[in-house]
C-alpha cells in the first residue's frame, strides 16, 4: 500500500520495481468514508472546518480559497468545477462578503451566502463544495497525469479501468482513451489522423449502474466505467 496521490503512479512502480501493471483501476474522486467522516469539511450535512484536503499535508484549505482567491478565480471555478447556475454571483458575494463576515466552517459559508442560493439549497451547496474541493486537490491535474501515464505503464495488453463521477472527469477520460490526448479530434482534424493512440477502447459507451445497484447504493448513480486496452 502506497498512500500517496495516483498522480505519482509511474515514480512509485519504478521505485517498487514494478514498471509495467498487467491491470489498473482507479475510483475518482472523495471516498464515501471522507464524505461521512463530518470533521473534513466534505459534507454539507456536517458543520465541521472548510477543509476538504484529501491529504492533510496539502498546502490550501478551501477556507484559503474562500479567503484569498479573487473575484474572476471564484467565478470560473465554480462555473468549470461545479456548473454553478449563478457562478458570477457567488463569487461576487463571497467577495463581499468576507470583507466582514469570516467564512471558516460550513455552516458559516452556507449562511453567508444564502441570500444567492438558485433552487434546492441541497443540490445548490452540493455543486459548490464539489468546486471547492475539486480546486483544493487539484483532481483535474492529477487525473490528467495519471491517464498519461497510462500508456507508460500498462504492459502490452493491459488494461486501465477509470470510475468517475462527474461530466468534467468522465470527458477527460473519454477524450484520452479515445484519441490519446486531452483535445477533441475535430480541434485538429488532420493532425488526428496521423497521431497513434496507444490505447484501444474496450467499451464505446460507459458502464453504468444498474437500477438493483443505484437502490443498493444511491451514490453510485453518476458513477461512469471507461475501460482501454494497451495495444
Amino acid at each position: 500500500f502506497v498512500p500517496h496521490n495516483f498522480r505519482h503512479l509511474k515514480r512509485f512502480l519504478q521505485l517498487h520495481g514494478a514498471p509495467t501493471v498487467d491491470g489498473l483501476l482507479a475510483d475518482l474522486g472523495v471516498s464515501s468514508h471522507q464524505f461521512d467522516e463530518a470533521g473534513r469539511g466534505f459534507s454539507t450535512r456536517f458543520e465541521a472546518a472548510l477543509d476538504m484536503r484529501m491529504d492533510q499535508r496539502g498546502p490550501r484549505t478551501a477556507a484559503d480559497i474562500l479567503r484569498t482567491y479573487s473575484e474572476a478565480e471564484l467565478h470560473k471555478l465554480l462555473e468549470q468545477y461545479g456548473e454553478v447556475t449563478n457562478s458570477k454571483t457567488l463569487a461576487r458575494t463571497i467577495v463581499e462578503v468576507r470583507k466582514t463576515t469570516a467564512m471558516d466552517t460550513t455552516l458559516a459559508f452556507r449562511n453567508a451566502v444564502s441570500s444567492v442560493v438558485k433552487g434546492n439549497p441541497n443540490k445548490y451547496f452540493a455543486q459548490v463544495f464539489q468546486a471547492l474541493r475539486i480546486e483544493v486537490n487539484d483532481e483535474m491535474g492529477a487525473l490528467k497525469e495519471l491517464l498519461e501515464s497510462v500508456p507508460q505503464v500498462l504492459a502490452p495488453g493491459g488494461r486501465a479501468a477509470i470510475i468517475t463521477f462527474h461530466s468534467l472527469e468522465d470527458r477527460l477520460v473519454k477524450l484520452f482513451f479515445r484519441n490519446g490526448t486531452f483535445e477533441a479530434e475535430e480541434e485538429h482534424p488532420f493532425e488526428s489522423r496521423k497521431r497513434e493512440n496507444p490505447l484501444r477502447l474496450v467499451n464505446r459507451k460507459p458502464i453504468e449502474a444498474t437500477p438493483e445497484e443505484q437502490k443498493r447504493n444511491p451514490r453510485s448513480r453518476s458513477a461512469k466505467l471507461r475501460v482501454a486496452e494497451k495495444v
